[in-house]
């Protein structure tokens, strides 16, 4: 069987299931490669043969992502700062203390905005939900907030290597496994840059002093003896 063959055989509402379900665990705070099954699943719609619709595909994926956040936004909310004192233990090169210190940070500067903000950074996107719970953000601020960066995230992203792919068809033959092929490699690429960006920021969150603000930096002010 050829890879189109397989590919053709696939139904689309298990396209639609398997996007929103990845991106809704996800979302929950389980490091899985949402991004990389989005990507992958517009370039299937871009493949007409295929029968994958694109607004399926986000739509799918902004369910996903809505729901998972809420759960996860529950179960921080039930749990507490606890809750990731706990992962931190079981998976600590996911959720070890300095990830949690610098989302933490994140949110304390950014308010509400780290949910938005956090649809489009892999170490926020799983940190979202549950530490907004914790950190006691009022709900429909973060759902409005959740939803509005779900749309923006999903949707955008969908449309962008939907057409991409609509593009790159008139130029590659058997367009179905190069475009998976290249979606993987971008994936791959993508992951390894925020990688490295969050562990610098994580270095440079650990050098600074107690008494130094987690913030902007300041240093605060000692009393006089």
């Amino acid at each position: 069987m050829t890879v189109d063959a397989l590919l053709q055989a696939i139904p689309p509402l298990a396209v639609y299931l398997i996007v929103g379900g990845v991106i809704g665990v996800e979302s929950l705070g389980i490091p899985l490669p949402g991004e990389i099954v989005l990507v992958s699943a517009a370039l299937l719609a871009s493949h007409h043969e295929l029968a994958v619709n694109p607004i399926g595909v986000a739509s799918a994926a902004i369910i996903g992502a809505v729901i998972g956040d809420s759960i996860g936004y529950s179960i921080g909310r039930r749990y507490g700062m606890n809750l990731f004192a706990w992962l931190g233990e079981k998976f600590p090169k996911h959720f070890g203390p300095a990830h949690v210190a610098l989302a933490e940070k994140l949110f304390a500067r950014w308010g509400v905005w780290a949910v938005f903000v956090g649809r489009f950074i892999a170490l926020l996107r799983i940190f979202a939900g549950p530490l907004a719970g914790a950190l006691k953000m009022p709900y429909p601020r973060f759902l409005a907030a959740n939803m509005i960066g779900g749309i923006f995230w999903a949707g955008g992203t969908t449309a962008v290597v939907y057409y991409l792919g609509l593009a790159a068809e008139k130029w590659l033959s058997r367009f179905s496994w190069v475009g998976l092929i290249v979606a993987v490699i971008a994936g791959l690429v993508v992951t390894l840059v925020v990688r490295r960006r969050t562990n610098r920021m994580m270095a440079e969150l650990e050098t600074q002093t107690p008494a130094e603000d987690p913030i902007d930096g300041s240093t605060a002010p000692t009393a006089a003896p």
